[in-house]
């Protein structure tokens, strides 16, 4: 039994708490919200993010997050990608030397295009640190259905401890050394699921989202190589795997997003109300920034950017990326 803490009582984070609660470990979740914890002490269930899975009745939540990680051995961040520094910077006191940290957040920081490993090592430095990513919905992973991720890490000791801790009967855990493929594939392909979105918004067929999914795998394969990732690791979980489940799945925010965009709505009417974060909205950002920073060509990156923050039409977008100059399909 392993003492554990996940920081962050969002879907994914309850998912992988209740994974390793189920795994036999001892698991304290950290909620920022106190009505989310006090749903799971009292109903094993956290009705706020993740309603309708009864979690496992030995999963304990704290709204005290020094309380969660302390004496903790195997710590998972899961919060946001735009807070994960702040909330790193609040267990950092607690937290033990020897701990191994996983990082499940997916994204890019906007300031300083720091993966989110990056950040807990900024964070938390001198503690070996993991990169959890792959095609994984929260609700299917609650409700104990077939999973297959990526734990990767510079550390290879570190990555079998994620992968011995997290894996059961219906969830496997494979490891990968390449770090930046890993975060940068699970980063990149919410912005190709807001576009597959707004494609699918806009009433076009299966020819259109095969096409985009495909370039977008192209697109990001480019940028991740220019920053150091391996190509091969975008053909695999945390490539391709992520980036299909998350432009066709029906409980991808990210696609969400961009369907109401290709109905007309504008980014400010589709986010009005809602309290879970489309993460692509955020890495569409960093990602273009990113693109221009390293002279590496992103058009279909350059149209979502172009599409939620300066009202570009989105049929007009299709267009343009239509009519761009032909060319061989391998670069």
């Amino acid at each position: 039994m392993t003492r554990c803490a996940i920081v962050g009582a969002g879907a994914w984070g309850t998912a992988l708490a209740d994974l390793l609660a189920r795994n036999g470990h001892d698991v304290v979740l950290w909620a920022r919200e106190t009505d989310v914890a006090e749903s799971v002490n009292a109903h094993h269930e956290n009705a706020r993010f993740l309603a309708g899975h009864r979690l496992a009745p030995s999963l304990r939540a704290t709204s005290s997050v020094a309380e969660a990680v302390q004496g903790a051995e195997f710590i998972t961040y899961a919060a946001p990608s735009h807070v994960l520094r702040a909330v790193a910077r609040d267990t950092a006191p607690a937290v033990a030397r020897d701990a191994t940290l996983a990082v499940a957040s997916k994204g890019i920081e906007r300031e300083t295009f720091a993966l989110m490993t990056d950040v807990i090592e900024d964070e938390l430095p001198g503690r070996p640190v993991v990169a959890v990513s792959g095609p994984s919905f929260a609700a299917e992973v609650a409700a104990r259905q077939p999973t297959a991720i990526v734990a990767a890490s510079s550390d290879a000791a570190a990555a079998e401890r994620a992968q011995l801790a997290l894996s059961s009967p219906e969830f496997r855990v494979y490891t990968h050394d390449d770090v930046a493929g890993v975060e940068l594939g699970g980063a990149l392909k919410n912005v190709m699921a807001v576009a597959t979105g707004m494609v699918e918004g806009l009433g076009l067929g299966f020819n259109s989202r095969a096409a985009l999914i495909t370039r977008g795998l192209a697109e990001m394969t480019r940028l991740g190589t220019a920053l150091g990732a391996q190509p091969a690791t975008f053909a695999g979980l945390a490539g391709i795997g992520d980036l299909v489940l998350t432009c066709t799945g029906a409980l991808s925010r990210n696609r969400a997003v961009g369907v109401e965009i290709g109905k007309g709505l504008t980014l400010a009417q589709v986010l009005a109300g809602k309290e879970t974060v489309a993460e692509g909205v955020l890495n569409t950002q960093s990602a273009y920034a990113l693109a221009e920073r390293e002279g590496v060509e992103m058009p279909i990156v350059t149209a979502v950017h172009r599409i939620l923050f300066d009202g570009h039409p989105v049929r007009a977008a299709i267009a343009d990326l239509m009519s761009r100059e032909l060319r061989a399909e391998q670069d």
